[in-house]
């Protein structure tokens, strides 16, 4: 797998005003980040080291579940369960169904690119 996710750093208003624009076809969304954080601290603590090799672990070893994931990792259950659930609604990872009710977790993609500006644009 070789997909990029580009990420961006913006307030909610700068980022309403952001999809405004884009709406009333003032912008274009073609080279926008995919995905938005609210502050560098947000980012950092979502993509922090512990979490990054959490994505490591299910790409390179396809665990059939959460349960295997956190086995796999020597983290509790509930920690990974709710770490994946941040990462999903940030795109991170999906989850396909594993055996019986399992679900699998699936990394999305290999790099991850921050586009951030010291001024607004």
């Amino acid at each position: 797998m070789n997909k990029t996710l580009k990420v961006g750093i913006a307030s909610f208003a700068d980022y309403k005003a952001r999809t405004l624009a884009i709406a009333r076809g003032e912008a274009s969304s073609a080279d926008e980040p995919k995905v938005w954080f609210q502050s560098i601290e947000s980012f950092a603590k979502v993509l922090s080291d512990r979490n990054r090799q959490l994505l490591l672990t299910i790409y390179e070893t396809q665990p059939g579940s959460v349960q295997e994931l956190a086995a796999n990792t020597g983290r509790a259950s509930s920690n990974v369960s709710r770490t994946l659930k941040t990462m999903e609604r940030y795109g991170l990872v999906r989850f396909e169904q594993g055996e019986g009710k399992a679900r699998a977790p699936r990394v999305v993609y290999s790099d991850i690119v921050l586009d951030m500006h010291l001024a607004p644009a």
